[in-house]
């Protein structure tokens, strides 16, 4: 199932992504570090999506309380809540 979530506190507007059966998919941000955004894209394709939040989930961007992997780690808690 495809997902779309709006960001907050990051460059980053948006993150698109799919989770079938527990796995992370076709993860794309809309702004941000074109690099590291892409970067976090593959690292994360087909991992369990538990394990994503958990290794992503509370990394800070320059002191802003949150990031583009926190956003995408609240991103996925919300799609499997």
């Amino acid at each position: 199932m495809e997902y779309t979530y709006k960001t907050r506190g990051t460059c980053s507007q948006m993150i698109t992504f799919e989770v079938n059966d527990g796995k992370v998919s076709n993860v794309r941000f809309l702004g941000g570090c074109n690099g590291n955004t892409q970067g976090v894209s593959a690292l994360v394709e087909g991992m369990d999506a538990k394990k994503v939040i958990s290794l992503l989930k509370g990394i800070n961007c320059n002191g802003r309380g949150t990031s583009c992997p926190d956003q995408l780690a609240s991103a996925l808690q919300e799609a499997i809540s």
